[in-house]
Order: structure tokens, then C-alpha cells, then sequence
């Protein structure tokens, strides 16, 4: 799912009125997670996850093309780890999709 269908899904559970008023409600949010890990803060929203900056050490890589050895720097990165209710709440549901999925046989003539 990308941003623009997150807007129409936002919209289409009444959430919001209009789609405009979903993408600008959306961006801020957005905006504000950025900010905030952007000072090198982290980010903990319960019952979802936690969001926080690290900083990754360099390490060597190998260029794809060429297969020259090349030193990638260090840099600083986002890392997300899943809420235990998040993660709890997405496998029931995932179980509970995939026994109401009708049993499909992919090749009849077997």
C-alpha cells in the first residue's frame, strides 16, 4: 500500500471527510516522525512500535558491476521494531485469513 491508497482507505473508514483532509492530517504525522527522529530522537508509539536512529559502522561492500571491493561509510539509519501487540494482533489475523481461504487446487488436471 502506498501513501495515496492509505489516503483513499482512510477516507473510505469515514476517518476523514474528504481526501484532502486525510493526506494533509497524514503529511503532518509524517512530518512530525521526521522531525523528531531527525533531532536523534526515538519514537515510541504504544501498541505499534517504536522507531529509532542508528548509526551503522563502515564496512566493505563489493560493486555489482565491476566486483571491486569498495569501503562503504558510515552512516545513520531508521530502525522499526514492531509493538508485541502489533505483532500479536497481525499473526491472528494473517492465521484467521488463511483458514477462511478457499482451498484452491492450482493444477486441475493432476
Amino acid at each position: 500500500m502506498n501513501k495515496a491508497e492509505l489516503v483513499d482507505s482512510l477516507v473510505a473508514n469515514s476517518a476523514f471527510r474528504s481526501k484532502a483532509e486525510a493526506k494533509r492530517a497524514l503529511s503532518q504525522v509524517l512530518e512530525g516522525m521526521r522531525r523528531v527522529l531527525a533531532d536523534g530522537h526515538g519514537l515510541q508509539l504504544v501498541g505499534f512500535g517504536s522507531f529509532r536512529v542508528c548509526e551503522r559502522r563502515p564496512r566493505k561492500g563489493r560493486n555489482p558491476r565491476t566486483q571491486e571491493i569498495m569501503e562503504i561509510p558510515a552512516c545513520k539509519t531508521v530502525v522499526f521494531k514492531p509493538a508485541r501487540a502489533l505483532r500479536e494482533n497481525i499473526s491472528v489475523e494473517l492465521e484467521e485469513r488463511e483458514t477462511q481461504a478457499p482451498l484452491t487446487n492450482p493444477s486441475p488436471g493432476l
